[in-house]
């Protein structure tokens, strides 16, 4: 008994210390950033024309504001003195990132819809990461005199002209890093867009008491310039009063103004083959699928209320084959009916993140996985073992809290507390008398291609509760001392290198010791390692290879000596994504293990899936 209230003790002491954290942090935090995407800006003195067009070009498994047609130009006009800001329409949709980032996810998923599970709901960023905007779409910033103007020298042939537009009229304006960039091409429209810009410049001049700075010579020219452009000036307005109407309609249609509905489907064709734990293979071919519909909300931008619904059927192999290491990274039955599946409210204050789960905040959640290629469902392997380290992110919890520290540019601290049946008053149950799990992980970002980890888990599954490793290992390492209470000290150590844009290795080993709380006070080791080659763009852009070698969680040692395992299994995973359009993908993979759940009078089991993900 004293053994159990002192988990139960532990519990409360970690939780109400993160609690207390987050308070604070609420607190403190009044006033929420926000980012907005620059674009280039052309302005007028009366409207400020928009040169924005729409594309269909996806984002990353992250959403991204479409870049605008116009956004490369290197003669952009101004208004003088001030510069009116434009509006553009932007257009959001969630493809898959080929190349993941580093580590750091979590504080930029508050920017974004969230992506399909690509890189999987992981919330960390580091502040290091180079920004993706590509530098055109840079803001420019207006000039007084042409000296400002680093690249425009006297001896150039258009230096008078520029002086000219800069120092007479005002309409000329210059990239922040005080460039001009005078021999980059420009498009008609373009061209129309600076002209429009600098007559209303001129009307204005000649309306007011300084329009004799106005020549007829400047007249002139302008005249026979905008007879010249008047077909392209015309069609420039045209279609920004199409956009704003455009806009105008969406805004008026829109399914909401605060959420963003984003979802991912996966449907599976599976088998298994060999005499695996139970002899003679027990599994015929089947079809399954799982569907899940986030609705993302936001209040301050910078801030998400998530709410997962989710339906699924599809076989767990386990229940056939007789062990749990040949289940499927995306398996599960709830008799397809819709569930709430996941309902959580994060947000950010300075370099903290929060996360507040009433319910599906998981381990592998909360903190960064370090397997970026792998670790989704939908599409990383197509195993439960292949997809991270079993030790850390398969540990009891599901309700609680998260919290994400940037301790320096390449540094992030993870601290979490999960409990699994957070909701139930009964005895035995609760936020801090059932099962749960405390996690703190350090995350070391050097670079955009290196991450590392070290990470500990302290966990408590009560007695008839106990899964040590989540569906992962063998029987005996998901329960070493079988149904009694028990407690396990957990540590992982992970990595992860992208050598190369085509060639990344990631890793990890975890080990955890376990004591018997019930029923006993036997001791137990589990032990688990495995590494992941990645091989991204192989035989076509987006598609992915991918081989997974490791052993599952074994018992290596335990006082219950039936409990021990006796052999090793050797997982071996080979897989290819075919990225067919921005979100649909097609992996057939295959698994084999040795040894079935480390047992020398078990033969070999093959697992083969051919998975189909939609992520939209």
């Amino acid at each position: 008994m004293s053994k159990l209230s002192g988990s139960k003790l532990s519990g409360q002491a970690f939780w109400f210390c993160l609690s207390l954290l987050a308070h604070i942090l609420v607190v403190q935090n009044t006033v929420f950033a926000t980012e907005t995407a620059p674009t280039l800006q052309i302005a007028e003195a009366e409207n400020a024309i928009a040169k924005t067009e729409p594309t269909d070009t996806p984002t990353p498994a992250v959403s991204v504001i479409a870049s605008p047609q116009t956004s490369k130009n290197d003669l952009t006009a101004a208004s003088n003195p001030a510069i009116e800001t434009a509006e553009s329409a932007n257009a959001e949709s969630t493809p898959i990132s080929n190349i993941p980032a580093p580590a750091s996810v979590i504080f930029s998923e508050l920017q974004q819809s969230p992506i399909p599970e690509t890189l999987p709901e992981k919330n960390y960023r580091s502040e290091s990461q180079p920004s993706s905007e590509p530098p055109d779409a840079t803001s420019m910033s207006q000039v007084t005199s042409v000296s400002q103007l680093s690249d425009v020298k006297p001896t150039d042939w258009a230096f008078q002209a520029l002086q000219s537009l800069v120092e007479r009229y005002g309409c000329i304006a210059g990239y922040p890093d005080g460039t001009y960039r005078g021999n980059r091409a420009l498009t008609r429209y373009e061209f129309a867009a600076g002209l429009n810009a600098c007559l209303d410049q001129v009307t204005k001049l000649i309306g007011s008491s300084t329009a004799n700075f106005v020549t007829k010579e400047d007249l002139a020219v302008l005249q026979r310039l905008q007879a010249e452009f008047a077909t392209e000036l015309a069609s420039l307005r045209g279609r920004v009063d199409a956009l704003e109407a455009r806009t105008s309609e969406l805004e008026a249609n829109q399914f909401s103004t605060t959420t963003k509905l984003n979802a991912e489907t996966i449907l599976a064709v599976g088998d298994t083959f060999g005499n695996g734990a139970v002899g003679e293979d027990k599994t015929n071919t089947n079809f399954g699928y799982r569907v899940r519909l986030n609705f993302d909300t936001s209040f301050t931008g910078a801030d998400r209320l998530r709410t997962r619904l989710q339906a699924r059927n599809s076989a767990r192999y386990d229940r056939t084959t007789g062990t749990p290491m040949t289940r499927t990274n995306f398996d599960g039955d709830s008799g397809s009916q819709i569930i709430l599946d996941k309902l959580s409210y994060q947000f950010t204050t300075g370099r903290t993140t929060v996360e507040i789960g009433a319910k599906g905040l998981t381990s592998d959640d909360v903190a960064p996985l370090i397997n970026p290629y792998f670790d989704s469902a939908a599409q990383g392997a197509v195993s439960r073992f292949g997809a991270f380290n079993p030790a850390i992110y398969n540990t009891p919890g599901e309700t609680g809290i998260a919290i994400n520290h940037l301790l320096s540019a390449k540094l992030n601290l993870t601290l979490s507390y999960l409990a699994n049946t957070a909701a139930d008053p009964t005895a035995g149950n609760g936020l801090f008398d059932g099962s749960y799990g405390a996690m703190a992980q350090l995350t070391y970002s050097p670079s955009s291609e290196l991450d590392l980890a070290l990470s500990y888990v302290h966990s408590y599954s009560r007695k008839e509760d106990v899964d040590l490793s989540l569906g992962t290992g063998s029987n005996n390492a998901n329960q070493p001392f079988n149904q009694s209470a028990t407690r396990g000290n957990h540590f992982g150590v992970e990595g992860s290198w992208r050598a190369s844009p085509r060639f990344a290795i990631s890793g990890w080993v975890g080990y955890v010791n376990a004591q018997q709380l019930s029923d006993g006070d036997a001791k137990a080791d589990i032990w688990n390692g495995g590494v992941t080659f990645a091989f991204p763009d192989l035989f076509g852009e987006g598609n992915v290879g991918g081989i997974i070698v490791g052993v599952p969680p074994k018992v290596t040692r335990n006082d219950i000596k039936d409990n021990k395992d006796r052999a090793t299994s050797i997982h071996v995973e080979a897989l290819y994504r075919i990225q067919v359009s921005d979100f649909i993908s097609v992996t057939p993979g295959v698994y084999v293990i040795t040894n079935t759940d480390h047992n020398k009078d078990n033969g070999t089991t093959w697992v083969g899936v051919l998975r189909t993900s939609f992520n939209f």
